[in-house]
Parts: C-alpha cells; sequence; structure tokens
C-alpha cells in the first residue's frame, strides 16, 4: 500500500511573506474561495497550496478550516513575521512554536485566562515532527544560505547579527503590539512567552479540532514597543521573504 500524499497548506498574512514561493511554483492552479486565492503547484516535489490569510485571527481561521474542508491538506503550516518578547530573542533570529496561546482570550471568570472556552485548553501545541523539521531547516538556513541570500547592506541596516533559531511559545491577539508596557504585562502573564503575533494561536485552534498537523515559524521583526521599525514593509521584503523561502526550500530538500 503507498503511503498516504503529502499537501502542505502553507499561509501567511501578507503578500510580502510568500514572495517567490508561488512563483516558483510548478504547475500552479489558483482556485478562489471566501476572497481568497488558493495556489495549488508542486515545490521542490512537495504537493502546496499557498494563500493569504490577511490580517487577524478571525481571517487566519477561516482560511485554515478552507485548507482542510475544501482542499485536503494534510499539514498546516504559517509563515510570517512576528514581534520579540523574551529578551534573549532579537529582530532576525526566527522562532518556531512549540505551542500557541491567544493572549486576548479571557473569558473569566467563567473561565480560566486564557482558557479556550469549552475547551479545557489554553495552550495548543504543534506537531512535534513538523516543529522538529522547521527548526532543522532554519538552523540549515542561518548555516549555509544567510549571508548569501541577506547582503551586506541589509544586514547592517536591520542590525542581524549571528541570528539565532528558538522553538517555544507564541501568542496570538486581534493587536499589534508596539509598546513597552504592554509587552512587559504579557511577559508577566507569561514569562516563557517568545514572540506575539496575530494569527497563529487561531490556525491552531482549528487545526487541533480537525486533528491536522501543524506548526508556526516567525522572523522577528521587531521588539513589540516603540522602537518598531518604521519600515515594516521592507523589513517583510528584504529579510523575512527570504527567510521563508529558504526555509521552506530547505525543508522540502532543496539546496
Amino acid at each position: 500500500m503507498s503511503e498516504p500524499r503529502l499537501v502542505i497548506g502553507l499561509i501567511s498574512a501578507l503578500h510580502q511573506e510568500q514572495s517567490g514561493l508561488i512563483e516558483h511554483m510548478n504547475a500552479a492552479q489558483t482556485t478562489t474561495c471566501g476572497m481568497r486565492n488558493y495556489v495549488k503547484g508542486r515545490l521542490w516535489d512537495t504537493d502546496f497550496i499557498c494563500v493569504l490569510s490577511r490580517l487577524g485571527k478571525v481571517a487566519a481561521a477561516a482560511t485554515a478550516a478552507t485548507l482542510i474542508e475544501r482542499f485536503n491538506v494534510t499539514h498546516v503550516i504559517f509563515t510570517g513575521v512576528a514581534g520579540g518578547i523574551d529578551s534573549n530573542v532579537k529582530v532576525g533570529d526566527i522562532v518556531v512554536a512549540d505551542s500557541l496561546i491567544q493572549h486576548d482570550m479571557n473569558a473569566s471568570p467563567l473561565f480560566p485566562r486564557f482558557e479556550v472556552p469549552l475547551s479545557g485548553l489554553s495552550r495548543y501545541p504543534t506537531d512535534k515532527f513538523l516543529t522538529d523539521q522547521l527548526v532543522k531547516a532554519a538552523e540549515e538556513f542561518f548555516q549555509h544560505d544567510f549571508k548569501n541570500q541577506i547582503d551586506t547592506a541589509d544586514r547592517s541596516l536591520f542590525k542581524l547579527e549571528a541570528p539565532r533559531v528558538h522553538s517555544g511559545l507564541i501568542a496570538s491577539g486581534d493587536e499589534f503590539i508596539h509598546s513597552e508596557k504592554r509587552r512587559t504585562d504579557l511577559k508577566q502573564a507569561l514569562p516563557n512567552l517568545l514572540a506575539v503575533e496575530m494569527e497563529g494561536a487561531a490556525v491552531a485552534q482549528v487545526c487541533f479540532e480537525f486533528g491536522v498537523p501543524f506548526s508556526v515559524i516567525r522572523t522577528i521583526s521587531d521588539a513589540a514597543n516603540e522602537n518598531s521599525p518604521t519600515d515594516f514593509v521592507q523589513f517583510i521584503e528584504r529579510v523575512a521573504a527570504r527567510y521563508a523561502f529558504s526555509t521552506v526550500k530547505r525543508l522540502c530538500g532543496g539546496n
């Protein structure tokens, strides 16, 4: 009996975060559903369906559910940028989630803070195998591709010095964190929190409920405070997009 076919659903919030991947696809076919374009094709001998969710948890959840129910993906990966929360996480680092939490979920006193009502869960663990493979791919990118993909000028501009890969807790919420007070409050509430973004935990909940393996990989674009870079899009285009392209390539065995 042949092994089940692997089909990866790759989600990003912004089109810059998937720059180059769709263009690199073989036999790409686009299907529009729910005001989103789902692009199916082959990347380095692996079947992918790439889609832009747009920002926020609702948009991400709807996109993930569509990938699972209509397009029958076997795995889901969310890639994009995030704000660093932990002091050891620097701009230009990569964080691969081992679990995700909704930092703006608070149905207390009916349920404990952060717990998703009627689920009994606050933290959704990612698929260990997929997460380990993403960590490995990201580490290989830094070891072999980083200096070729990110030129000296951009490394200097964005102060990318010896970037590292981290694995741990990522929190999601419908809020762009950009103040030191909010950052400190989150770190106090969730001491092992590494990074914050706006979609991953919603995707995690959907994939958990459908039984689909998933993971989230994020490039750190800022420190989630007042010193966040003013040219956010420039960072995505010149750094994060290249990280994503090379890491997915490494994940699929490309070199």
